[in-house]
């Protein structure tokens, strides 16, 4: 899936890298399993049962949502909704592990940072924290589930980066997508929402099992785009 490269340092190879919040930089999904089927009787849309629990972590987000028959006016609605019980609830979200040397090595090696996601701004801040949020140089919060592309092309040109310089990391189905519509390189992480497998099937450029690995990883690897 990827070309390995010899030497050039990492800043020559990725000028871009941003990143999904939720699944991937921080560890929400026990909460959003937790409240997910309040919303549901609050919306009238179906529950998750637990049978179908597992079965859903291999699904898109437009399958997700026919399974829950939740029709396409009510999820911006429903989405409002999960976010703002979120913020009541965001000091029980946290960071991964890792997260912060993450970000500060990445930045160290020149790169420049983003964060791409439908959650609000005020919760990446509130969870990242503001040593976090001060290595991030672009943040398009409040994305829409089908907008995540053409927030991506609008960060590359107010980054002045080309397509081939960048890459979008994510923890489902959807990220892969959206990376693909803005034509820039797509990274998934195999601790989200999506299982690793599901992620697999859509061939992703790089997949990474711990956040530790994702420096070395895109210092030695150039991913082929369109692979």
């Amino acid at each position: 899936m990827g070309t390995e490269l010899r030497e050039p340092p990492a800043a020559l190879r990725w000028r871009l890298v941003i990143f999904d919040f939720d699944g991937t930089l921080a560890d929400s999904f026990p909460w959003f399993a937790e409240v997910l089927n309040d919303v549901a009787a609050r919306w009238r849309f179906r529950p998750v049962a637990a049978a179908d629990a597992e079965r859903l972590r291999h699904a898109g987000a437009v399958e997700i949502l026919r399974h829950l028959r939740v029709p396409g006016w009510k999820a911006p609605l429903v989405a409002r909704d999960l976010r703002r019980r979120m913020s009541a609830d965001i000091h029980r979200i946290h960071p991964f592990a890792g997260v912060d040397s993450l970000l500060a090595e990445l930045e160290g090696a020149g790169c420049e940072l983003g964060i791409a996601t439908s959650n609000t701004a005020a919760n990446v801040r509130a969870v990242l924290g503001p040593a976090a949020l001060r290595r991030v140089h672009h943040l398009e919060a409040g994305v829409s589930i089908h907008g995540k592309g053409a927030r991506l092309r609008r960060m590359l040109k107010r980054a002045g980066v080309s397509a081939a310089e960048a890459i979008y990391i994510g923890d489902e189905i959807r990220d892969i997508h959206a990376a693909r519509a803005a034509g820039i390189a797509a990274g998934c992480v195999a601790w989200g929402y999506n299982r690793p497998l599901a992620l697999r099937r859509e061939r992703p450029d790089l997949l990474f099992d711990t956040v530790r690995e994702i420096p070395a990883r895109l210092a030695a690897t150039r991913p082929a785009l369109g692979s």
